[in-house]
């Protein structure tokens, strides 16, 4: 590390009952390279209280809002305050949280999607490139050695010129309204919590971005269809979703949480003029490359003929699986390392910048909105071309 320390953090969210802030947590520590030192894990201050001392924390560094505490971190000499603020909160406060803690100077990780709305998008993009600070955005497939390794399959133009795209992430967990008796399911189909999506907010940005990540490239058209299958649900619980691409490559993207027995099932496939790809979460080990004029290929993480950013980003030797947490853990260990280098004035090493941004969540923010107003809309394609504000 850049600063010869721990990089230090705090965490909003992620209270008794939180799925995602424990997954947070666990990645950030992961590496042994960043501290969790303060937090304001609930809206409740006894529950904020009661993660504390789980978590072993400093009460003092306990707080009761976030407001106070980017107020009071922001206050302590720079050897003991945080470094940067976890957010892991349902998505309609995302935007007021980090908007509080970029305006105090600190870095952010955050998780998807960014914030509700377009508009806050664009001005966390503006906040940040104003108060010059590092934003993270918890896109963790990105993170998967394997994933990192199609992408490099793609930029060396082994697939020759991408013609299709096709990338699905079908779950099963809300075929039935389990609103009442599932914390989870509450907050994501709630509108007033989760925005103008379920399905293609939660999981569909997902889908979207791991397409965009690979390939670099851009949406133009969309042509959405939106269900809401399950009687008495306020949000869409399935999409299904044609694309054209800038560079003139077709496109499916389907997302559904009605799947019934899919667990977590995010599978892309991309083809090319001279080999397509596949690749998917459940079995992230392994890539598979196909040909027409030759036997298919199996990449699998850990060996020595993967890219060099793929080897970088693997921690165990072939044979032994890394998975979700890993995936996790590289994009908090190269968003520490980010802001370690700034700290400290230096420049972070190439493969270290490799993490979703704040325009990443943006243009992210931006296909939700769009997929939910081409599934409105009576025309057959919407543009959905992306421009990040100036």
């Amino acid at each position: 590390m850049a600063l010869g320390r721990k990089i230090r953090y705090g965490m909003v969210g992620g209270g008794p009952g939180a799925f995602i802030g424990a997954v947070h947590r666990k990645a950030a520590a992961l590496d042994g390279e960043i501290e969790l030192v303060a937090g304001c894990f609930s809206s409740s201050p006894e529950k904020s209280q009661a993660q504390g001392r789980e978590l072993l924390l400093d009460p003092s560094r306990v707080y009761n809002s976030y407001q106070e505490m980017a107020e009071k971190e922001s206050k302590l000499p720079p050897g003991e305050r945080i470094d940067f603020v976890a957010i892991v909160t349902p998505n309609n406060t995302h935007f007021e949280i980090a908007k509080t803690f970029i305006e105090a100077g600190f870095h952010v990780v955050c998780d998807k999607p960014m914030t509700t709305t377009i508009e806050e998008a664009e001005e966390l993009v503006r906040l940040v490139q104003k108060h010059d600070v590092v934003f993270a955005l918890t896109h963790n497939y990105t993170g998967y050695p394997m994933v990192k390794q199609a992408r490099e399959l793609v930029r060396s133009g082994h697939l020759g010129e991408i013609r299709k795209i096709v990338v699905e992430y079908p779950q099963g967990w809300l075929a039935k309204l389990v609103e009442g008796e599932s914390k989870q399911a509450s907050w994501r189909t709630d509108p007033k919590q989760a925005g103008v999506s379920s399905c293609i907010g939660d999981i569909g940005s997902h889908a979207e971005n791991l397409a965009h990540y690979i390939t670099g490239l851009e949406m133009a058209e969309i042509c959405a269809d939106l269900t809401t299958f399950v009687s008495g649900r306020q949000l869409d619980d399935d999409g299904n979703i044609l694309v054209r691409y800038e560079n003139g490559a077709r496109g499916i993207l389907y997302a559904s949480q009605i799947s019934v027995g899919e667990e977590n099932n995010l599978r892309i496939r991309v083809y090319g003029t001279e080999a397509s790809l596949e690749w998917h979460q459940e079995y992230p080990t392994d890539l598979w490359v196909r040909y027409n004029d030759q036997p298919a290929r199996l990449y699998r993480m850990g060996n020595p003929y993967n890219s060099d950013i793929a080897k970088h980003f693997t921690r165990l030797p072939a044979g032994h699986p890394e998975a979700f947490i890993e995936a996790f853990a590289n994009i908090y260990r190269s968003a520490a390392r980010t802001m370690a280098a700034k700290i400290a004035g230096t420049e972070p090493h190439p493969f270290d910048t490799d993490f979703p941004t704040v325009i990443d969540g943006a243009r992210g923010v931006h296909f939700i909105h769009k997929a939910v107003e081409s599934a409105r809309s009576n025309a057959k394609w919407l543009d959905v071309r992306y421009t990040p504000p100036a």
